[in-house]
Order: structure tokens, then sequence, then C-alpha cells
């Protein structure tokens, strides 16, 4: 019988061979099929587990990283590592009327992917606690002394300069954005404060701040960062990783012959203070807005991506506010009065034992309005409904389709696909007395608003005495709680027209425990290009160092396919060394085959 040698592509000494004496008859006649059957199986089954291997692994890669992000956002309460050399910094200050705040950011390297915004959050010290602090009073009261600006933010900046690495100062940029106080000053006098903090902080800081990092920002880009802030800290920004995620299609603006693209939905916001009122949403491509109720911007660092274009209508709405509303109210009443009285001889309101009945005040309390020197004193009666109906005039409302408070336009909102979270007085109302604060429900709002009016003001007293309410409100909140939550409700549903059926409000002070200001979507917004420097990085590395860049997928891709190279070069070379056998078995001189291998005869090696 015939035996078979095997090299296998190793030199002529590495054999081994097989003999078909010991074999069962099957294997004789369909060697050649069984190897190649082999071979397929094993290079299918490699491929299997590596598909698997990868899908698995990566999967859990990209769950472990959502869960990450997530928890990062949830808690992030851990101290920064300052000696991370991987970690940015960025520094906002916002100048406001009453006083000025210094807020310090920090996010790790950028992960190259050009898709990806930065992973921007507060700073936190060794005792966990954000990097913040705040001095008195604004900015605004040295209008008539703008050279000892730099003096009153030195404090802030030396609080911030403390807590950045200082290897980190040179590359950490500093922006100075003051919002209403400012404003409202002249031109010459912004400009006066402006070139003195321009001038004297390089001097004494080495942070990255030039002459656009200082401005005066208006109500309409502080309502943008308002609404970037919020939507970053929701993930509203990133990737659509679960199916049930709420999605819309967008058609991007300037790229009309492209198709939509669908990403997650953004939210809305509503902010009632205390003196103004503001909406942001994002509207679609189709929707014409005049420009200065229109925010148009790419917050992705290629400006030739447009998968984070997005258009904000904003509108903010002065004496909109809670306190500001309640001022235009008692205004009204005063007029009025003393009007009616002249007119026809009354004197309603001019002594306690004769009050002007105020149904916006809580039942049988006592109340007084005091100008120019005249009093007129109030009664509550605590009709919720006939508050609501009162204060409905100062909405400012017109006969048009399609306008808010004050006649302002107001771009159709898609209710069944929308989502809004309403801050400040919009949780204050629901929730420090009413103790309903989160999801809103018109119905049960209602209810509980009637109620609390309808109670006289001794119990509301005493209950408050028995600290039934939040911790932070206060006896102003209680006095004042049924004309506010009146008016919370018509300008949310007559103001801006949401039906009294919508669910999707939802009011908060904190998202994911955390107090969300409008200096996070300034700094996200300001360092938009800041990832092109470290792409820019990695492209460079990988051009250097080509392998190191190669990714896991890429690596069991290759290795696969040279395992398979092999595979078929092994196969096709024991097909030759079978037709060669089966030709010199025909030949009739079977140790023609080893003699062309360069080995010894049959007879020789069996001498061995």
């Amino acid at each position: 019988m015939g035996r078979i040698g095997i090299s296998c592509l190793f030199p002529a000494s590495w054999h081994f061979s097989i003999s078909p004496v010991g074999c069962p008859r099957i294997l004789n006649t369909n060697l050649r099929q069984i190897i190649v059957i082999s071979v397929l199986a094993a290079a299918v089954s490699l491929l299997y587990f590596s598909v698997v291997i990868i899908r698995n692994k990566y999967g859990r890669l990209s769950r472990d990283k959502k869960f990450q992000r997530y928890l990062a956002r949830v808690t992030d309460i851990e101290a920064t590592d300052t000696n991370n050399p991987n970690v940015n910094y960025g520094i906002v200050v916002d100048c406001g009327s009453s006083g000025s705040r210094i807020f310090v950011y920090c996010w790790p390297r950028h992960n190259g992917n050009p898709h990806d915004l930065l992973d921007i959050r507060q700073m936190r010290d060794k005792n966990r606690k954000p990097v913040v602090m705040k001095i008195k009073p604004g900015i605004s009261e040295f209008a008539t002394s703008p050279e000892k600006v730099s003096d009153y933010i030195s404090p802030l900046l030396n609080f911030a300069a403390e807590h950045v690495p200082r290897a980190k100062h040179k590359e950490t940029p500093l922006y100075i954005l003051c919002t209403a106080g400012m404003r409202i000053l002249p031109e010459s006098q912004q400009k006066a404060i402006l070139e003195d903090l321009l001038t004297d902080i390089p001097v004494h800081f080495d942070f990255l701040f030039s002459d656009s990092h200082a401005e005066v920002i208006s109500g309409k880009q502080e309502g943008v960062y308002a609404w970037i802030g919020i939507n970053f800290v929701l993930g509203r920004f990133e990737h659509i990783e679960d199916d049930d995620e709420a999605v819309v299609e967008v058609n991007i603006p300037g790229s009309e012959s492209s198709e939509a693209i669908v990403r997650k939905r953004t939210a809305g916001i509503l902010d009632m203070g205390g003196v103004s009122t503001q909406i942001a949403y994002e509207v679609p491509k189709t929707e014409e807005v005049a420009k200065n109720l229109l925010a148009e911007f790419n917050l992705g660092c290629d400006v030739h991506q447009t998968e984070h274009v997005y258009r904000v209508y904003v509108a903010t709405f002065l004496g909109f506010g809670g306190n500001a509303a309640r001022q235009r109210y008692e205004d009204r009443i005063f007029a009025n009065t003393v009007q009616k009285n002249r007119l026809l001889g009354k004197q309603t309101g001019l002594t306690p034992d004769a009050p002007y009945l105020d149904p916006c005040l809580p039942l049988d309390i006592k109340d007084e309005i005091q100008q120019n020197g005249q009093t007129i004193y109030l009664r509550g009666t605590g009709d919720f409904d006939l508050c609501r109906e009162t204060i409905q005039p100062f909405m400012n409302k017109t006969n048009e389709t399609q306008t808010s408070l004050n006649g302002i336009y107001q771009p159709p909102i898609h209710f069944q696909n929308s989502e809004f979270y309403g801050f400040s007085e919009f949780y204050y109302c629901t929730e420090d007395v009413l103790r309903m604060g989160g999801d809103y429900n018109a119905a049960k709002f209602t209810k509980a608003a009637k109620d609390y009016c309808a109670t006289k003001w001794s119990i509301l007293r005493e209950r408050f005495d028995r600290g039934l309410y939040a911790s932070h409100a206060d006896l102003h909140r209680l006095k004042y709680q049924c004309f506010k939550s009146a008016w919370m409700f018509e300008v949310f549903h007559r103001g801006f027209s949401f039906p009294v059926n919508y669910k999707s409000l939802k009011t908060a002070l904190q998202v994911y425990d955390k107090e969300v200001q409008w200096t996070l979507g300034a700094i996200l917004y300001r360092t938009r290009f800041l990832p092109l420097r470290d792409i820019q990085q990695e492209v460079f590395r990988a051009s250097h160092a080509h392998w190191r860049g190669v990714s896991f997928v890429y690596n069991h891709y290759l290795f696969s396919g040279c395992f398979l190279v092999v595979l078929l070069a092994i196969l096709l070379y024991l097909l030759r060394l079978r037709r060669i056998h089966r030709r010199t078995l025909r030949n009739g001189s079977a140790s023609a085959l080893w003699m062309e291998e360069g080995l010894p005869s049959q007879k020789a090696a069996g001498t061995l």
C-alpha cells in the first residue's frame, strides 16, 4: 500500500505520513472531500466566533460607555483629578445684576470622533464640592468707576487659579460674560468696563483670554445657552442608542439637497424668574421665524458636519416674571380703585374696614398697596378661577393666530412629539407649597391651587409653623402663592397656548441632582472647535504609527483574513501532493514521489 507524506510548506525534514492501511475505506475514497470540508468548517467556525466575540465585546463596551456617561451625569460627585494631564479646563464668569459668579468646568480628552461633543462637567474640589464662587455687588455698580472693575473681579480669578493646575493655565479659556445689569448701561460705560478687564487681566493672570472672551451677551444668547445646557445634561446631543428613545426627523438649514437626518428629540425650556419669562425650543427648517427670535448654530467641531446644527426659537418677555406681574397687577388695582372712588364717591380700600377684595390672595389675609403716600387696603377672597379671569388681560394676547405673550410671534409646537422643562417659578409654584413638582398635570394642579386659595390664612400660617411646606418656602411665598399659581397657569396655557391636557412638562429645580446654569451651555458652545485639536493630533499619530491606530475590530478581521489565506495555501499544497501521489501510482513508480521531494525512498527509509 502507498503512503502519503505531508510537508505543509515547512522544510523538507519536517514531515509526517498517513498510511491508508489503518484508515476506514471511506477515508481512502473521500480524503480530499474530508480535508476540504474540515478546513472550511474550521474557517467558518473561526469567523463565527470572531464575530460573536467582537459583537459581545463592543456591545458590552457600548452599554458600559452609555452607563458610565449616565452615571457620571447622575452622580458627578467625584473630586476632579488635577494630576491627570489629559483633563482640560475652562472658566466662565457670570456677571449678573446682583453679583458675579465664577464657574470652573473640566472635560477629558476628546475621543477623536468629530460627531461627538466634549464631555464637559463642573469641576469639583478635594471635598467634592463644585468649584463656584460668588461676590457682590453686580459689575454694573462700577459704571462710573470702570478702573476698579479688575480689582473687583480679581478674587474670583484668584479662586479659579488656585483650583486649575498651574501647568494648565495658559491653555484654559476664560470667558467673562455680562447679562442683565450691564445691558441697561449706556454703550460707552459698557465699553469702558470691558476695556479695563481686557487690559488688566492678562497682566496678572495667564489664562487664555482674548478680546472676544469678554462681552455683554443679549437675552437671546442667554436663552440659547440655557437651552444648550439643559439638553446637554439630558444627553439629547448624543447618538441614538436605544430603540425606545424619542427621535425627530430634521432637515438641516442650507442643505436642501440632502435627506433629513434622524436624531434625538431635544427638550424645550420655560423659565419664569422674578422679572421676566423665557421660552426656547427647536423649530424645523420649514418654519419661518424673524431673525431676532431665531438662533441658528452648529455645536459640532466641523462646520461641514451638519449633525449638530440646530434652529432654536428664543423669546424673552420682560415684565412677565412672577414678581413683576404681581407689581403690574397691584398697580392696576391701585389706579382703578382710586379712579372709581373719585368718580363714584366710594371709599373702597381706603380703610381696613372697607378693603378691596382681592381674589388672588388667600382667604381672609390682609395686605396693602402703598403708592405716592396713599394706601389701599386689601383682603383676600381666595377665588382661583376669578383670579385667573382677572389677570388674563395682562397676557396682552392679540386676535392673530400664532402669537404669544405681548403679541409676539410663536412658531407652532408639535405637542404630541415634544417635551418641556419648566424652571424657577414653574417649579416653585408647583413644589414649594403644593408639593407637586415634577410631571405637570393641569387638572391636579388647578384643584390643588383652588384648595390652597380657598384655605383661610390662619390655617396656612399654622401649617407653615408646623413645617409642612418646603424648607425654603417663606411667608412671602405663602402670601402670593395663589396669585403666582394663577399667573403660571395662564402664561403656560393661555400665553404660550399649551393645551390643558399636555402631559410632557416637567417642573424642575435641578436635572440629575444638578442645578444647570446657562454658563454650561456657554462653555460648550464657545469651546466647540477645541476637539479639532485632539482630532488632528490623533491623525498625526496615526500617520506615524499606523498599527497603533488600528482598531480592535480591524485587527480581528485582519487576523481572520491572514488565517484564511494560510489555510487556503495549506489546502492547495495538500491537493498538489495528492495529485502528484495519484499520478505516480498510475505510472507504477511510487518511489518517484519521494525522489521528487528530495527524500530517501521508502526502502531506504525503512532501513533507518
